[in-house]
């Protein structure tokens, strides 16, 4: 059964697009047909795949619109089981596009539709906002996944995304629920680090992901890492910059708890 996930946090800088690119990544090295949409008019995803506005056209704005069916904007990656539908700063006047359109909370979902069978996974990166974009992201998913920066005022914000999602669940998408909640920027040298990553675990131990394969309970955390860092310079998801880094590591080990989860 397919899936379609938004990786969300009104908060940025928390690691949102390297989680959105590396776990869609991660899932199609695992033989997973996945769609990563770049939602977010920054368009990080977009380039961290090795795509640059030069290179294609039209983008996920032209088929929130109408200009674009979602079939001619989708762009093949160097990974033979993952796709793209890029964006561009174009995005940012989507809101007002939207403005008078009955249900336009749901313009993507109803945009997604044709092509949604044809994957196991669809990624949804977001915007660092609770505005229009987000809520549609929010309408069109099954699920969310949250990453949490292991730093000072972590949680700052989370309470109001967190009603949000409710709100969404409430009112447009009753089937919406959170994934799970993934620390990033992690350094187990830094006392504050291990307090944040401890808070979330006595707050939220329920919704964190778990190593599948460690025979102790481990949660599983994006490490701060400087080939994960590296990687969307080159316009590759660090699977293919340094599968032996500690940030592919851990998006695979990310992968592995959603395959598991989803396996039953």
């Amino acid at each position: 059964m397919k899936e379609i996930i938004t990786i969300a946090n009104q908060k940025g800088g928390v690691g949102k697009t390297t989680t959105a690119v590396n776990l869609a990544a991660a899932l199609a090295i695992a033989e997973k047909k996945v769609l990563l949409i770049d939602f977010d008019p920054q368009a990080n995803a977009t380039s961290s795949l090795g795509f640059y506005k030069s290179d294609y056209e039209f983008n996920i704005y032209h088929t929130l619109i109408g200009a674009k069916n979602i079939e001619d904007v989708i762009l093949n990656t160097t990974i033979e089981t993952l796709d793209l539908i890029p964006s561009n700063i174009g995005l940012v006047a989507i809101e007002k596009e939207l403005d008078n359109l009955k249900d336009r909370e749901l313009t993507l979902k109803k945009v997604l539709k044709p092509i949604e069978d044809k994957y196991d996974y669809i990624i949804i990166d977001s915007p660092p906002t609770l505005g229009t974009i987000t809520i549609n992201a929010l309408c069109a998913s099954n699920s969310i996944i949250i990453p949490i920066q292991c730093e000072f005022f972590a949680l700052e914000g989370l309470a109001q995304l967190l009603n949000t999602i409710k709100l969404v669940k409430r009112t447009k998408n009753p089937e919406l629920k959170i994934k799970g909640i993934i620390p990033t920027m992690y350094t187990s040298q830094n006392n504050l680090a291990k307090q944040v990553l401890s808070d979330l675990v006595r707050h939220f131990g329920p919704k964190m992901f778990v190593d599948m394969k460690s025979e102790k309970k481990r949660y599983i955390v994006i490490p701060r890492n400087v080939r994960l860092a590296e990687a969307p310079s080159f316009g590759k998801p660090v699977a293919l910059y340094d599968i032996k880094s500690k940030g592919a590591q851990a998006y695979n080990k990310l992968a592995e708890n959603i395959l598991g989860v989803d396996n039953g």
